[in-house]
């Protein structure tokens, strides 16, 4: 997408509202690790000025190269105009509450970071109920705001660092190149080896049968029925 990724953001900044915060989240979908999600505030004065030379680009994390996420990313982390928050929910986490409510206790954390509070968020996607904060939900966000894909960066960038370290501790698994999606690779790692710590386990593949939930009488130590 094309056109005015600062529309929003500068809408709401003449309404006053000058503390704005982008929100996505990365790694809804992966069998492993965790879920990450990401608020950024951008300074208001970019209203006029734009966005500086080392922002040029800036996208939905996906539609970038690792190279340039992590370009973006240390501008991003060091520039002082700019408020940011990061916010893991583990694998254990996520199969305690579902995906779903991991990823928006995850988002409503890193806006509780911000230090002020911001005053509305932009929200990749559709509308959180749970949100805390005033929101305005965008579809394709991250590719329409560059508060939403300044989040993209940081929420991917970081949880593809962590499932880099996790590749260390178990390179079986091959967390390095697919970041704990459920490619065939992986799949095969899993049948090989089992689950890891940081599988979630209330996902399919590895989500318990109603077979291995209940096994036959046989392996309980029962004599089968006639």
């Amino acid at each position: 997408m094309t056109g005015d990724r600062l529309a929003f953001e500068r809408e709401l900044w003449q309404q006053g509202l000058v503390r704005v915060a982008g929100v996505d989240e990365a790694g809804r979908g992966p069998l492993a690790g965790p879920v990450s999600a990401a608020a950024v505030i951008l300074p208001p004065a970019w209203a006029k000025s734009g966005l500086p030379p080392e922002l040029s680009g800036l996208n939905d994390s996906k539609q970038l190269s690792a190279a340039q996420r992590e370009g973006f990313y240390e501008f991003l982390v060091q520039c002082p105009e700019i408020r940011h928050a990061v916010v893991l929910v583990e694998s254990t986490r996520i199969d305690a509450i579902n995906i779903l409510q991991a990823t928006h206790e995850a988002m409503n954390a890193a806006l509780t970071r911000l230090h002020p509070a911001p005053q509305h968020a932009l929200v990749d996607g559709r509308p959180v109920r749970t949100l805390r904060v005033p929101q305005t939900a965008l579809v394709k966000g991250d590719a329409r705001s560059y508060s939403i894909a300044a989040a993209s960066v940081l929420a991917k960038v970081t949880r593809d660092r962590l499932m880099q370290e996790y590749h260390r501790q178990w390179p079986e698994y091959g967390f390095d190149g697919h970041k704990g999606y459920g490619t065939a690779q992986h799949l095969a790692a899993i049948a090989e080896h089992g689950p890891c710590p940081i599988h979630r386990r209330s996902f399919a593949p590895l989500k318990p049968t109603e077979r291995e939930l209940f096994p036959p009488p046989s392996l309980l130590g029962e004599p089968p029925p006639l």
